[in-house]
């Protein structure tokens, strides 16, 4: 019986089945990405990754929606300074001031003064047009009237084009000193840039009346002492170029 017991073969122990599907390559991954979010310097070179990403996203689109509008403005609508008027029509009023007195130009001698910046004529020529735009800051929009300086820089009187009633005195933050005259019709006269303003709203004025003197504006600084001249019919751009009868 001994013998028997001795002869019967021993049985080992069951081993542990191994797990093989990558359990130790995940734990190595697992302990290698924490050592590395452990170093000091990982999540500050994170952020200033995903910031310099989002920086030069934000530049991209800025970039697309400032483009300059030089030469593809919509002639229909156009704008001087915060002030949007669409083109008119001079023959129309012509029409109406023929029967009543030639407008004149706001000045007392033209000869000697200079346009310095054109009215912005959707009739013009491309360098024309070009000509006439007014750039602020990136932007680009149409003038809307013209601007007379003295070549010597000395500031000169500004004259009522047409006889009217004033309906319009204010001191605007970008076209300076304002006056505006309103004349049959629904033809208005626009003066800006003005100093020393010698009328108020409601007066009634005579064609040639010293209403101001040629001054400063924030919105075309550069210019120095100027006027700003503008005509309108019904709330309509027109050049005043087309307007005098000479």
């Amino acid at each position: 019986m001994n013998d028997q017991n001795q002869s019967k073969p021993k049985q080992r122990p069951e081993e542990t089945p191994k797990t093989v599907l990558g359990g130790t390559s995940a734990a190595k991954s697992s302990s290698g990405w924490k050592n590395l979010f452990a170093k000091r310097w990982v999540s500050p070179a994170i952020f200033m990754a995903a910031a310099a990403i989002i920086v030069t996203l934000m530049w991209i689109y800025q970039g697309a929606d400032t483009k300059p509008t030089a030469g593809k403005t919509d002639p229909s609508e156009v704008t001087q300074g915060d002030t949007t008027v669409p083109q008119g029509k001079d023959e129309d009023v012509l029409e109406v001031i023929a029967a009543n007195e030639s407008i004149h130009w706001p000045l007392t001698d033209k000869t000697v003064l200079k346009e310095e910046l054109p009215f912005y004529d959707e009739k013009a020529s491309d360098a024309e047009r070009e000509a006439a735009l007014i750039q602020t800051g990136d932007k680009f929009s149409p003038h809307m009237g013209i601007d007379f300086v003295d070549p010597s820089g000395k500031s000169f009187d500004v004259l009522a084009a047409l006889s009217g009633k004033v309906t319009y005195v204010e001191e605007h933050p970008t076209n300076g000193n304002s006056v505006e005259i309103t004349h049959e019709g629904g033809l208005v006269t626009v003066y800006q840039s003005l100093a020393d303003v010698t009328v108020k709203k409601g007066d009634d004025v005579t064609q040639g009346t010293i209403i101001a003197k040629a001054g400063r504006n924030d919105l075309e600084r550069d210019l120095g002492i100027h006027l700003h001249y503008e005509t309108r019919s019904n709330g309509k751009a027109i050049n005043p170029s087309s307007l005098i009868q000479e």
